[in-house]
């Protein structure tokens, strides 16, 4: 199923940072970062990705401290979403100063913390979503004395079954994808913009977030290097936060 891209969105309430949109374009650079889910999910309207997960609200942290990682969920259909499990994972670091990116494992990473369990990845269970109600939730994060400043990027998810029919439908975040991946569902040959779910195997995209390392004070140098790589990978912001008309074949 393809998509035309129309022009850029983010998602309401949701801070996506700065720095996240320079980290996005940098890991462009990387061989692969995980594979997709190997069975297909049926595709959603791409009007309504934005709606699902939103209001993300990574902290902002010195090394040793700890917060909290913020977001809500919510039903913009007309049925029931059961069995609703967010998943977020730690997965790249660009750090400061040097602004050199990497893969994790990077040693004296963030660790998030649900109730349940503790890593790199956690899930966090909402159970049922009635449709136009919203839900919050929450993990906690954790940073240990060794912790080196930048940020940290946080990949996403959301899964549901949706109570009227049953089927599965699965959310995904760049952060999912391989490069190679990622770029032949959403380039065209023409090098024009696309979105094919059907090649990333999810239902839609969701946004991505950051935990922030900013040491014992803020940096200014360092927002003067992500506004200047922000002016320069504007294009790879558009592939990121579009939105198009919507549409009953989800084409935009």
């Amino acid at each position: 199923m393809r998509r035309t891209a129309a022009r850029p969105y983010r998602p309401p309430g949701a801070r996506v940072r700065l720095g996240l949109v320079v980290l996005g374009a940098i890991l462009l650079l990387f061989a692969g970062t995980a594979p997709a889910v190997a069975s297909p999910y049926p595709p959603l309207n791409i009007a309504l990705d934005r709606d699902f997960l939103g209001n993300l609200t990574g902290p902002d942290l010195n090394p040793g401290g700890s917060g909290t990682l913020a977001f809500t969920v919510s039903d913009p259909l007309s049925s029931a979403l059961s069995g609703v499990v967010v998943t977020l994972a730690v997965y790249a670091f660009n750090q400061f100063p040097g602004n050199a990116t990497s893969l994790l494992p990077v040693a004296g990473a963030p660790v998030l913390s649900t109730p349940s369990g503790s890593g790199d990845s956690v899930n966090v269970s909402l159970g049922t979503i009635s449709p136009g109600r919203t839900v919050p939730g929450s993990i906690g994060v954790a940073t240990s004395s060794s912790t080196p400043r930048g940020e940290f990027a946080v990949r996403t998810a959301v899964a549901f079954t949706l109570a009227s029919n049953g089927t599965a439908y699965r959310l995904e975040s760049r952060g999912w994808f391989s490069t190679a991946t990622w770029l032949a569902a959403t380039e065209l040959p023409n090098g024009s913009t696309t979105l094919n779910l059907s090649v990333l195997g999810v239902s839609g995209v969701t946004p991505e977030t950051a935990i922030y390392i900013a040491g014992n004070s803020f940096d200014w140098a360092l927002g003067a290097i992500l506004v200047a790589g922000f002016a320069c990978v504007g294009v790879g912001a558009w592939l990121y936060f579009r939105k198009g008309p919507g549409s009953r074949s989800g084409a935009r």
